[in-house]
């Protein structure tokens, strides 16, 4: 697997929303590894099973506002 990485903006997102962001993106086939920060989270995944839109929508279903950095 080549894997790629991408920085996700998220507002309003704190310590413990993060861990719950993150959670939800590492419990999606072909991610890695999710890593949140202030307001933003780090996300490693297999682009032939994945896109960036995916990563995106899987943040909005947690209820936040979300892009790419």
């Amino acid at each position: 697997m080549k894997a790629s990485r991408v920085l996700i903006g998220v507002r309003g997102m704190d310590r413990e929303a993060g861990q719950r962001v993150a959670a939800a993106l590492e419990a999606m086939n072909g991610v890695s590894r999710a890593t949140p920060d202030d307001g933003q989270v780090e996300v490693h995944y297999d682009p032939s099973l994945l896109t960036v839109m995916d990563l995106i929508r899987a943040v909005r279903k947690q209820g936040f506002l979300a892009g790419m950095l």
